[in-house]
């Protein structure tokens, strides 16, 4: 229901007083635009001032607000993305509209400001004691606010119908809480959950970093773009092309946490080729890098596409643990008509690593097993690598808590936690990379609980 004032008292004195400050103290610096203020007990406004033009009025202007009151902050900040921009079209409707208008009164009857003001002739030069124009005069359409009447409530049930609510059948995954803090960064720096604050070394050496790489070595990314080169489907795609063998030799480092750098002409194939790897590791264990022009380290990214032009190196063959996948087309290929976009394509493996026949973790071995079991369709085989990931990770979850917030911890303590959580000595490189994935959440609560019961 559209009307000029609410019904209910309570509400009718929250929308005054947001109407009373977004046209007067709450504007945005350029006096157009959106703005946001408010407080828990008025409630919460996105407020939108524009002008309108008026023939009759002084500045030749008349300021407008469309606002949108929440008791909810969180909900309304979240809505700003979806609010703002529809709001703007419906803003420009009005002004392109009322900008018409003004230009044929002009025409017809040119308003020029006088050159002395005094208050004898003010309210002449006003328009004397004629009645302020309604927004059907000022846009000459006498359905304006049946116009914005549809406008606002397709807005509002359009915004509404933006969220879903979830059924969580359980707590919330490793996984679910990194994308929840990773909000802070994707939701127009409206959400801040658990941000890691920085200590003075660390800000100094963020902020050399960020010199460095705006420069000469900054890695050129580029948003995904198809070059042609041909893409790979998923991880058994990998798989089919690979083969048992490279296929086991590639899982097992991205497991244990070896840098995976990937080398070829196609910038398609290599992003392709780096998600699909992406559902071996928790969320938060793998950070890519799909194209670079310059060699990025292994702290900064354990995902590398890499210029085919650019060597590795020499301090890194000799210090880093990596795994380097070179694709190149066969020199001597003939192409014999088969749909196969990967014909003629030769991998070529090489690492600083050699791993022991007997040193792959268990949870690999469940993996491999689950991909290449045909029977399993793509849903069932997504569904069950979440399940073993998230089962060793609450193995992680048990030695992080026994390593980092227990104390000093001797091998045979070690081994003892191994036994009881049904982990051998082969899966500890794994599980000790594999810590990375836990939530900044759950590190710090285990931190502070640690530290409270020492100090009781």
């Amino acid at each position: 229901m559209s009307s000029q004032r609410p019904q209910h008292r309570d509400v009718f004195a929250m929308i005054r007083q947001s109407c009373i400050r977004s046209l007067s103290c709450e504007v945005c610096p350029d006096q157009e635009g959106p703005i946001f203020f408010g407080d828990d007990q008025q409630g919460n406004t996105i407020s939108y001032t524009f002008f309108i033009k008026d023939n009759q009025a002084r500045g030749f202007q008349r300021l407008y607000s469309i606002i949108v009151v929440m008791m909810d902050k969180i909900y309304l900040l979240n809505s700003w993305p979806f609010l703002v921009p529809n709001i703007e079209v419906v803003v420009k409707h009005l002004k392109s509209k009322a900008k018409a208008v003004f230009e044929k009164e002009q025409v017809k009857f040119p308003q020029r400001p006088s050159a002395s003001v005094n208050p004898r002739t003010f309210i002449q030069q006003r328009g004397g004691n004629k009645p302020v124009r309604s927004l059907s005069e000022l846009t000459d359409d006498k359905n304006v606010f049946k116009i914005l009447h549809m406008s606002f409530v397709w807005i509002l049930k359009a915004c509404g119908n933006r969220l879903s609510e979830a059924l969580l059948e359980g707590a919330p995954t490793e996984d679910s809480i990194i994308d929840m803090e990773r909000q802070e960064v994707t939701e127009e720096d409206f959400v801040m959950l658990y941000s890691k604050k920085l200590t003075v070394e660390e800000e100094v050496e963020e902020a050399v970093d960020a010199v460095r790489y705006a420069t000469l070595n900054q890695p050129t990314q580029t948003e995904p773009v198809d070059d042609g080169s041909p893409a790979f489907k998923d991880i058994r795609h990998i798989l089919s092309l690979l083969g048992p063998s490279l296929f086991h030799v590639l899982a097992h480092h991205v497991v244990v946490g070896n840098q995976i750098i990937i080398r070829a002409d196609g910038r398609t194939l290599m992003r392709t080729f780096l998600e699909a790897l992406t559902c071996l590791l928790p969320r938060g264990c793998f950070k890519a890098v799909a194209y670079s022009d310059v060699y990025v380290e292994s702290y900064k990214c354990n995902f590398l596409g890499l210029d085919p032009r650019i060597s590795i190196p020499p301090h890194v063959n000799k210090d880093e643990k990596y795994l380097l996948v070179d694709v190149h087309r066969k020199p001597d290929f003939a192409f014999d008509g088969s749909t196969d976009p990967f014909a003629g394509y030769d991998f070529k493996f090489s690492s600083s690593v050699t791993f022991q026949p007997n040193s792959v973790p268990t949870v690999l071995t469940k993996m491999e097993f689950a991909i290449r079991n045909t029977n399993l369709c793509e849903e069932v085989l997504d569904q069950a690598l979440v399940c073993y990931k998230e089962e060793w990770m609450n193995k992680v979850k048990v030695l992080f808590k026994f390593t980092k917030a227990g104390g000093g911890r001797s091998d045979e303590d070690m081994r003892s936690l191994m036994k009881i959580v049904g982990a051998v000595d082969v899966d500890r490189p794994l599980l000790t990379y594999w810590m990375k994935g836990l939530s900044d959440q759950y590190k710090k609560h285990i931190l502070t609980t640690s530290k409270q019961a020492q100090v009781s």
